[in-house]
C-alpha cells in the first residue's frame, strides 16, 4: 500500500497513464503535454479538471517519490509510466478497476465491467465484483461499496486512494444532483413569472379604475 492518500489530480495522474496504456500503446509511456491533455479532457472523467503543466509535474514528482510513477530518459521527450501494480500489489485485472474508478468516480460492478473494457476484459460481474471484494478486503481497504441509494437498482463502488469518501455526496446516484439543481432552478422561475403576473394583474386593475371599466 503506498505510505499516504493521494489528492485529487495524483491520483487523476496514475490513472490516465494506466488508462492510455492501453488505450494508446503507441505512444505510450506519455510526454508530459499528452499526460496533461489526457488529465483534462472533457470526456470519461469525472469530475473534469483543467490542468497545466507545472501542475502536472509537481505532482509527478510526489508520484515518483510514492513509486506510483516512474520517469522514462534516453529520449529527447522525458516521458513517464505508471508502477501502480507493483506498487500496491495487484493485478492488472485490479489495477483496472482501481483506474476506472479514479477517472470517473463512483460506479456499479455493470458499470466498471462497461467502462474498464479498454483496459481489462472481464468474463463478467461476478469476475468484477470478485476482485473488488478483494480489493475492500485488504488489511488497509483499497475500495468501499457505497449503501445503495433510495431508487436503486445496484450499490455503487468508491477506491479509496484519496482517503475517505462522504457516503452523502458519493452515494447519490449520478443526476440527482442536477435534478435538485433543475427542480429549483424551475421553482424559482415559476415564482418569477408569478410575480410578473400578478405585477401585470395590477397595472390592469389601474388601468381599469382609470378608464371606470371593468377588466
Amino acid at each position: 500500500m503506498i505510505r499516504r492518500t493521494l489528492t485529487a489530480l495524483e491520483a487523476r495522474i496514475v490513472a490516465v497513464l494506466v488508462e492510455k496504456e492501453s488505450t494508446v500503446p503507441d505512444t505510450y509511456p506519455l510526454s508530459l503535454n499528452a499526460l496533461c491533455a489526457g488529465c483534462s479532457q472533457k470526456t470519461a472523467r469525472d469530475p473534469v479538471m483543467s490542468v497545466t503543466e507545472p501542475q502536472a509535474l509537481a505532482a509527478i514528482e510526489e508520484l515518483k517519490a510514492l513509486s506510483l510513477v516512474v520517469e522514462i530518459s534516453g529520449t529527447r521527450t522525458v516521458k513517464f509510466e505508471h508502477n501502480l501494480g507493483r506498487a500496491l500489489g495487484v493485478p492488472g485485472a485490479a489495477v483496472a478497476l482501481l483506474a476506472t474508478l479514479m477517472l470517473r468516480g463512483p460506479q456499479t460492478a455493470a458499470e466498471l465491467r462497461l467502462h474498464s473494457e479498454r483496459l481489462h476484459r472481464f468474463a463478467d460481474v461476478s469476475s468484477v465484483e470478485g476482485f473488488l471484494d478483494e480489493l475492500a478486503g485488504k488489511a488497509e481497504p483499497m475500495v468501499r461499496k457505497l449503501p445503495r441509494a433510495p431508487g436503486a437498482r445496484e450499490s455503487r463502488w468508491v477506491h479509496l486512494l484519496c482517503g475517505e469518501v462522504q457516503i452523502e455526496a458519493a452515494g447519490a446516484e449520478p443526476g440527482a444532483t442536477a435534478a435538485a439543481a433543475a427542480d429549483a432552478g424551475l421553482a424559482e422561475e415559476v415564482a418569477v413569472l408569478r410575480a410578473e403576473v400578478a405585477e401585470l394583474r395590477a397595472r390592469l386593475d389601474r388601468l381599469a379604475a382609470a378608464l371606470g371599466t371593468e377588466v
